[in-house]
């Protein structure tokens, strides 16, 4: 998502002491992490404890590309190279023989339960292995001063129609912008398919590994559902033109930067709704989880000890929290803080309606370890397809299919 100036809506992707004594033996604790605002936030909120406690906070920045492969390597080589590393849905799965439990930080009981499932980050023998950051979903962010709340487009028909009318005025170059390129996709991709009944994998919204395998990992990719997705996002770059011809390699940013004065045109003009639907569905839906910070296995028993004190001070910093949210509009990992913050601030009550609260959620991706490679093996698919020639989609979504089944299994 790399043009603010001139689009409407865009998907996107928002101290205490710990109890018990600081262990003596330990000066230093090393952070392995992508930077990003949401963990710059949370890293400060370490900084500021292990300032009160003569612990020195290492931070060792990883690129987010390379980022998944990096970690892997190093924690199934028992490396001693990071005391907290950050930890993802995406990946819970892949890691989670790899990682110190975590169900003895009591502090966790106020994450959201719906982040911390099981499903996502237990290992095998059903123990917790991450500490929340904050949750990470996607809203649909629209521009206040060009669109009101009741003119919102509910379905993707209506965003083409409001798109055309805003650029028919002059009032925007393009309609739409939002991410699609690889791990960027839940920005246009992802939510527009679960919007419209579809998935990567069959049966829709499922994420129960032994029913996902009784279904044979079929893909989702010749459904009728996903062909509609890949023709709408085709129409809209070529035919309405309604956003960027190069969307399809586009990343992400988010309300961090859009209501950010020094980055956005269009800071104090941003609110968020629910996603749009397809025709496939008529009922609204959100998909909300969690980046966490976790413990490598591998590391000695005093340096776990002291990265647990850590993590639980972090939970309870009220005041590092509410800095998180106000730079990033990441709702923090402390569930109890949200009611203060909603009070607060108009925007939070917004995602709470839209996302927090919504009965209806998606998990943002599947919990076996060939996840990584079947995101990849989809995004490619539908990539090849959307720039592509439009006759072509259906052949090219075929093509792809047995290799996204082929990836899960």
């Amino acid at each position: 998502m790399r043009h603010l100036a001139k689009w409407v809506m865009a998907a996107s992707a928002a101290l205490l002491a710990a109890a018990g004594p600081v262990d003596a033996q330990v000066t230093e604790l090393r952070i392995g992490y992508q930077p990003s605002p949401i963990q710059d936030a949370s890293i400060a909120m370490f900084e500021a404890w292990g300032a009160k406690n003569g612990i020195k906070i290492v931070k060792v920045p990883n690129s987010y590309g390379v980022y998944v492969e990096k970690m892997t390597a190093s924690l199934t080589s028992n490396a001693d190279q990071y005391d907290v590393i950050w930890h993802n849905d995406d990946w819970g799965q892949t890691w989670a023989h790899l990682l110190e439990p975590t169900d003895d930080v009591d502090a966790n009981k106020y994450a959201e339960k719906w982040g911390m499932a099981p499903v996502v980050f237990a290992n095998a023998q059903g123990q917790n292995t991450v500490v929340p950051m904050g949750q990470t979903f996607s809203v649909f962010f629209y521009r206040s001063d060009l669109v009101k709340p009741e003119e919102v487009p509910k379905t993707l028909a209506e965003l083409v129609t409001v798109s055309k009318a805003l650029q028919s005025a002059n009032k925007v170059k393009f309609g739409y912008v939002g991410g699609m390129a690889m791990n960027h996709s839940w920005f246009s991709w992802l939510w527009s398919m679960w919007g419209n009944n579809c998935d990567v994998l069959m049966p829709p919204y499922e994420r129960d590994n032994k029913k996902l395998a009784e279904a044979g990992w079929k893909s989702g990719m010749t459904e009728p559902c996903m062909q509609q997705t890949v023709e709408y996002w085709w129409d809209a770059i070529n035919t309405h033109k309604i956003v960027p011809r190069g969307m399809p390699a586009y990343d992400r940013n988010g309300w961090g930067t859009f209501n950010d004065p020094a980055k956005s045109k269009i800071a104090g003009k941003v609110a968020a709704a629910r996603f749009p639907l397809g025709p496939n569905r008529t009922k609204p839906f959100a998909w909300d989880d969690i980046w966490g910070w976790a413990i490598p296995k591998s590391i000695a028993p005093e340096r776990k000890k002291l990265a647990k004190q850590m993590l639980e001070a972090m939970m309870l910093d009220e005041e590092g929290q509410v800095k998180l949210w106000k730079a990033t509009g990441a709702p923090p990992p402390n569930t109890q803080f949200w009611p203060k913050i909603a009070e607060a601030d108009p925007f939070m009550r917004l995602l709470k309606e839209a996302v927090l609260d919504s009965p209806d959620k998606v998990r943002g991706a599947y919990y076996f370890p060939q996840w990584p490679a079947v995101h990849k093996a989809f995004n490619d698919t539908v990539t090849k397809a959307v720039t592509g020639k439009r006759e072509d989609i259906a052949k090219v979504l075929a093509e792809g299919a047995p290799i996204v089944s082929k990836a899960a299994q």
